[in-house]
């Protein structure tokens, strides 16, 4: 991929076939990237670039001033989040593929596992229900907002995301949520269903999306704060 480097900003550049210059800083490390039409002149990116130096600034600082998640090793006693709520880790031996049970009264997720297994082999069990529970959620829920906001979706699906919470294919009418909202209150969870079926009305965060949000889902703002602490985007 083609860079440019501007004073002391390493940015990389994409030409697309598309009509004005798009510039965005991604999480976690606020790395440059710039979209830019076709025949544009390298000149009018260095400007373009150039005159936003104070918008790439504060969103390096922002990102750099966010919450990395802990490293994990999947060990008895760690803490694990599920819908928001701190869950204590069980290992528990046990013979056969690893599988997770959660207490619900205790907020303890247990995780059987053969003695000696990998750290790779509990984190994909753990990965695993925490998709097998997503996935169970989601069809009742993205029913009940698909009616609030009026639109359908040919399809949703789970996917895990670096950067992003969420992301929308207007025209196949397809969205995709990351799986680590499982982790987050289900509050969160539908303000990105919610932020994405809307995206059906309207492509972009302009003054009409956000009025849109507001008729639809009027306490958005304090599940957006919440995964704004984060490293990843509310969406693409």
């Amino acid at each position: 991929m083609p860079h440019l480097q501007i004073d002391d900003l390493h940015i990389e550049l994409v030409r697309k076939n598309i009509r004005s210059l798009r510039l965005t800083v991604y999480a976690p490390d606020g790395r440059l990237r710039v979209a830019a039409p076709l025949r544009t002149p390298e000149a009018t990116i260095h400007e373009f670039i150039t005159a936003r130096r104070a918008w790439i600034q504060k969103h390096q600082q922002q990102f750099g001033a966010r919450t990395r998640p802990a490293a994990l090793n999947y060990e008895a006693g760690e803490t694990h989040f599920y819908q928001g709520r701190p869950h204590l880790l069980q290992l528990h031996p046990a013979p056969g593929a690893a599988r997770v049970v959660r207490s619900d009264e205790a907020d303890v997720l247990n995780l059987y596992a053969p003695a000696g297994s990998t750290r790779e082999q509990r984190e994909k069990a753990l990965t695993t229900w925490y998709r097998a529970r997503l996935k169970e959620q989601l069809p009742a829920l993205v029913a009940h907002w698909e009616a609030v906001v009026g639109v359908r979706v040919q399809a949703w699906a789970v996917k895990q995301m670096r950067t992003r919470w969420g992301t929308c294919n207007i025209r196949a009418q397809r969205i995709w949520l990351n799986l680590e909202l499982i982790k987050h209150p289900t509050v969160c969870l539908e303000y990105v269903v919610v932020h994405e079926l809307v995206h059906l009305h309207e492509r972009l965060h302009n003054p009409r999306f956000w009025g849109l949000m507001d008729q639809f889902m009027p306490a958005w703002r304090p599940a957006r704060q919440a995964l704004t602490t984060t490293h990843l985007k509310p969406c693409a």
